[in-house]
């Protein structure tokens, strides 16, 4: 090598390492720029309160502090939203990213893995824009909700924080198995399997791919054919067996549950949280709060759909058990709030437009919750069922930069939070 070519290539390497400490030291500087977002309101969701002239204050992904009139830090760069109301980021426990209303029936046997995983990404930015900055996804052919999360997580894609469940698990022909096909196609979903053995190895094969929950089938439900959605369809035994290993590997266990016969068996069995809860009664209400078990109500579909049914080109036989369905879902629902379970809020988005789901704070309030209440639902509950609690559901030092901003006071009209304004995911703002 000659002279100059050394000289030439000394230079590169100490332009190259100048160049990495700048870009090194512009990343410190990033991580330690303090923000500072300051309202005329912000919701304290943990202690069920609004404080006005709120500041909070962020570093990185986290909040440092959250109160009313803290010292804004010199330096700090400022975020006013004026007159605008504060809140944590949204959480919903209960959503299917990778589907759409039209995808109900017989049209979703064209639509392939790989499209479900596309149609994922166009959701999961359509969420995070209407405020839900955590969700809970239940249920995801050929585990797109897993390749989902982790684009995300990785940064390649927009969208919210999502615990996956993979493939739901069910029994042979029931809710969660393919029941569209002639039996000539030998058709059967990814998540059945029958009897303890079975249960045990496909929930520990579906946490092998990546599962964070696992979502298992316990009654039958609306958008299927040939089940009844009061009828139980996991035994006892398989049910515990399900439970058993989820837990045992530290995963939690949802339960889709319209019957009662299905919801005494799932909480018997140990599940976390009950999905849907259509039929509850009073002996089921009884139990799960004994077991300090969640109810996942999903009630604002019953409006949707009903509306839109000829529209997304819903079977006939599909609609009808929703007409059956769903009002009782309503009434009882309404008892159960009433009586004190434990709720945390879940859309069911897919069987109605993702981007909707704010709307389901004011259906909660229509049956009996307080406008506090309902809010509490959709973000300190949502983080306690999830285990997220010491990570997300409130504002507050510690967690996530999570949160979001309406123009007015949603305790005075719940419908605010159906127009979010003003979305920041992890100390970044994702919606202006």
């Amino acid at each position: 090598m000659t002279t100059s070519l050394r000289h030439h290539s000394a230079l590169l390497i100490l332009i190259t390492a100048c160049m990495n400490l700048s870009v090194s030291a512009a990343t410190e500087i990033s991580k330690e720029k303090i923000i500072a977002v300051k309202a005329a309101h912000m919701l304290d969701s943990k202690n069920g309160r609004m404080l006005d002239h709120a500041v909070i204050l962020i570093k990185g992904d986290y909040i440092t502090a959250a109160g009313s009139n803290l010292a804004v830090p010199a330096g700090a760069e400022v975020i006013d939203l004026g007159n605008m109301t504060v809140l944590p980021g949204f959480i919903d426990a209960h959503t299917h990213l990778t589907m759409n209303p039209e995808d109900s029936g017989y049209s979703s046997v064209a639509i392939s893995v790989p499209r479900q995983a596309l149609t994922g990404a166009k959701n999961a930015r359509l969420t995070l824009d209407s405020g839900f900055t955590t969700v809970r996804d239940v249920g995801a052919s050929g585990y797109a909700d897993i390749a989902l999360r982790d684009s995300i997580n990785a940064g390649e894609l927009p969208g919210p924080r999502i615990l996956a469940s993979g493939p739901a698990l069910g029994i042979t022909g029931g809710h969660c198995d393919d029941t569209m096909h002639a039996p000539e196609y030998h058709a059967v979903s990814e998540g059945v399997a029958d009897g303890v053995s079975e249960v045990m190895k496909r929930t520990r094969t579906i946490i092998k791919y990546g599962a964070d929950v696992i979502k298992v089938c316990a009654t039958g439900g609306v958008l299927s054919f040939g089940d009844d959605p009061q009828a139980s369809q996991y035994t006892m035994e398989e049910m515990k067996a399900i439970v058993g290993e989820a837990h045992r590997l530290g995963r939690k266990v949802a339960a889709h549950a319209h019957g009662n016969d299905g919801i005494k068996i799932a909480v018997l069995a140990g599940v976390d949280s009950i999905e849907h809860g259509s039929y509850i009664d009073d002996e089921s209400i009884k139990l799960m709060k004994e077991h300090k078990t969640w109810l996942v109500p999903t009630v604002y579909i019953g409006d949707w759909l009903i509306d839109n049914a000829e529209a997304i080109k819903l079977p006939k036989p599909l609609l009808e058990k929703a007409k059956i369905v769903m009002p009782q879902a309503r009434k009882n629902i309404a008892n159960a709030i009433k009586q004190g379970v434990p709720i945390a809020l879940g859309t069911d988005s897919a069987v109605y437009p993702h981007g909707l789901n704010g709307h389901e704070f004011a259906t909660y309030v229509k049956l009996g919750m307080t406008p506090m209440q309902a809010l509490q639902s959709g973000t300190i509950n949502g983080a306690k069922l999830l285990g997220l609690e010491d990570k997300t559901g409130s504002l507050e030092a510690n967690k996530f930069a999570d949160l979001v901003a309406v123009s007015g006071d949603p305790i005075k009209d719940i419908t605010e939070v159906e127009r979010v304004l003003w979305v920041m995911k992890a100390g970044v703002v994702v919606k202006k």
